[in-house]
């Protein structure tokens, strides 16, 4: 989160360089390209890392799929460790939340084994659409284990074993008093790894993976208490193959060839029903309210019985509407997605100048085929009087589909399911191809603080996003036709002067998509042939400042992050009458000195006083735009704290006792993650949140 380009979200998510989901993970050489949070894939738990590198600037080529930011994690490990190391760690919080930390590593010189075990149990799991949670128990377990064996100093294998569950209530907002939606994932992951070495030159390195997620979304006991929808999903993402790559050192080159072969099986199963008369109604009255008249499925005949057709009725959804006679809509299908690919890449050091050239060729055959020749090429140049490098680089990639819901989100528009959702396409998602080209530079100011700064340009053909079901976690991988993304990333950091140090991100993005839309199940009205995404944030910065007494004594830390406000859903303050009283109340719409609540909404503001705290939204239609001048979420600044001790007692040797107290959002500070977006539904931020944590490491 504090990577320059990075934007927070909701639940957990990222948006780097203006991607949502653009991420890859490489955990000790198995790549992870599909999403890793509590809501998808559950991710590895932090104290099962040893150390990771974060890369935003131009992939290599042994990179692919998912570019825009790039994790290289290692776990750890129990080889070397003659006497056993770990931590025991528990933590208790605001929201009832309860969290249990273990791990251990032990071995030899030859064998080595680590496991980290976890729990946590809060009222507040998920990022919820009120600022007070409503119905958002939650739950994650999970178990990480890491063998290695090194029978003689030329090869090495490993085997990583994960296990997770998450289970959660889905958070309900004031206008679903009695909804009772939740969802289970359930994650299993195995990933041997061998290496040898040749000579002091050659490395060959393999690995094999096989990952599998299990989804399964409930509805309500009584689907009469889903409001306006009633969902259930099974789903499984079935993730299998292999990596292996040779890389070779000598004089001025750093070779790396490889390639990675891999495959998803997809399992989806999904139903959905109307169960709000004010859905999508047939007929209004004369004031423009829904009528209920479930026996009338045609508008032609709404005149007849007194009333007016519905003029932003979608036809389609007629049939799933169970307040006027519909069925479930139900979907049933598989599918496995495959993947070759092969790189190659050097860097090669002349003098001051380290060239970096690359290829990766790649075949992507799924519910489309394309075939991605992605040169790449970088360059940076050491000023040494100045002691400043600057860097530019150029990158083809071809970006590939999201798998989630894959299945679903493709056929809407086939032949039977367009109507009902009412696709603009009839083709499924198709891989995207895009130019990059990344500028910076690197400096160093006196020999305490650092400055790194990247401008990127991105230009995609088939642009990903994602489509959300309401305020669901339930989301549709959708298609663009294009995009156009460009900004900027500085990070400012400094070494550590007398304990004290600090380090800010500053991060810029102005993300243009092209209509029009591919897939998904956007229930709402198509967006405009060009719009801002809730990824775009004009400007956000974080900074964060710790200070440590001594070596091993007692320390402090703050973090101030401001958010300049991403994308709303709603464009204009007109937009904000046609809402419920709920959602007024959530956007902090007032008129004069009146504010909407769940049972008072307002309908109407005479004296044009009107206006949201939560928001900054244009006045009127006519000033709204959503390219140029988009509604956005109100700015924020969040200031958070920690201080404690990882050695209370300062001992040299032997046990250590860990003391440490949190506190989130200091201020209380009421504000939005995102607001009725087609690509995020409405979430708050957290509320103040205490958590103080007792542990013993050994």
């Amino acid at each position: 989160m504090t990577a320059p380009g990075v934007v927070t979200d909701s639940n957990g998510f990222f948006h780097p360089l203006g991607d949502h989901a653009g991420a890859s993970f490489q955990i000790d050489g198995q790549p992870i390209n599909d999403q890793q949070s509590k809501v998808f894939s559950t991710q590895i738990p932090l104290n099962a890392l040893q150390g990771m590198e974060i890369v935003t600037g131009a992939p290599a080529a042994e990179f692919g799929e998912k570019t825009s930011l790039v994790v290289n994690a290692t776990t750890r490990s129990g080889l070397g460790q003659h006497q056993p190391r770990g931590e025991v760690l528990g933590s208790y919080g605001s929201f009832g939340t309860d969290v249990g930390e273990a791990n251990m590593g032990l071995g030899t010189d030859k064998i080595g084994y680590f496991f980290a075990l976890n729990g946590l149990r809060s009222g507040r799991f998920l990022d919820t659409p009120e600022f007070t949670p409503l119905h958002a128990i939650g739950n994650n377990e999970s178990f990480f284990q890491r063998f290695d064996l090194q029978p003689r100093g030329n090869d090495v294998f490993h085997v990583n074993f994960y296990v997770a569950r998450n289970w959660f209530q889905t958070p309900n907002t004031l206008d679903q008093p009695t909804q009772d939606q939740r969802q289970k994932v359930v994650t299993f992951n195995i990933a041997p790894g061998y290496q040898h070495t040749f000579n002091s030159h050659t490395l060959l390195t393999v690995n094999p993976f096989f990952r599998r997620d299990n989804v399964h979304y409930y509805p309500s006991p009584d689907i009469s208490d889903d409001t306006p929808l009633t969902i259930s999903q099974t789903r499984h993402l079935t993730n299998f193959g292999f990596k292996a790559d040779l890389a070779y050192s000598e004089g001025k080159h750093n070779l790396k060839f490889g390639t990675q072969i891999m495959g998803t099986r997809l399992s989806e199963e999904f139903t959905a029903g109307i169960t709000a008369f004010d859905f999508n109604p047939v007929c209004l009255d004369r004031t423009g309210n829904a009528i209920p008249a479930p026996a009338i499925t045609n508008p032609a005949n709404c005149t007849r019985a007194g009333f007016l057709p519905n003029p932003d009725l979608q036809p389609g959804l007629v049939a799933i509407d169970l307040t006027r006679g519909g069925k479930l809509f139900d979907f049933n299908a598989r599918g496995t997605p495959k993947e070759y690919s092969g790189y190659i890449q050097d860097s090669i050091t002349l003098g001051n100048l380290t060239v970096s050239p690359g290829l990766r060729i790649a075949r992507y055959d799924g519910l489309s085929q394309a075939t991605g020749v992605q040169p790449r090429i970088g360059f940076a140049y050491h000023v040494k009087r100045t002691n400043t490098v600057l860097r530019a680089a150029y990158s083809r990639t071809m970006e590939t589909p999201n798998n989630e819901n894959l299945l679903l989100s493709s056929f809407t528009g086939a032949a039977g399911i367009t109507d009902v959702f009412g696709a603009f396409s009839q083709n499924p998602i198709e891989p995207g191809r895009r130019n990059q080209f990344n500028v910076g530079f690197q400096q160093a100011l006196g020999r305490f603080v650092q400055v790194d700064g990247d401008y990127w340009w991105k230009f995609t053909r088939n642009a990903f996003e994602f489509d959300v079901l309401l305020n669901t976690p339930i989301t549709f991988p959708i298609l663009w036709r294009k995009d156009k993304l460009d900004g900027f990333g500085i990070r400012v950091s400094t070494i550590n002067v007398h304990g004290f140090s600090a380090n800010t991100s500053l991060t810029h993005g102005r993300l243009r998509y092209f209509g029009p839309e591919t897939g998904g199940l956007i229930f709402n009205a198509p967006l405009g042939n060009v719009f801002r995404t809730d990824s775009d944030d004009p400007f956000n910065q974080t900074t964060s400042v710790r200070y440590q007494w001594r070596r091993n004594g007692p320390w402090a830390a703050l973090t101030w992050k401001y958010d300049r406000g991403q994308v709303a859903g709603v464009g204009s303050l007109e937009d904000m009458f046609g809402l419920t009283g709920a959602q007024q109340a959530a956007g902090g719409f007032f008129c004069g000195n009146r504010f909407a609540a769940p049972d008072n909404p307002i309908a109407a503001c005479p004296s044009g006083n009107a206006g949201t705290t939560r928001l900054r939204l244009p006045a009127n239609d006519e000033v709204a735009n959503d390219d140029t001048n988009p509604g956005r979420v109100a700015p924020r600044n969040l200031i958070d704290i920690g201080f404690g001790t990882d050695n209370l007692f300062m001992a040299e040797t032997g046990k250590r006792l860990l003391l440490r107290f949190t506190i989130l959002n200091v201020t209380n500070k009421a504000a939005l993650f995102n607001f009725l977006s087609t690509f995020g539904g409405t979430h708050f931020v957290p509320p103040r949140t205490y958590q103080g944590s007792l542990g013993i490491a050994f």
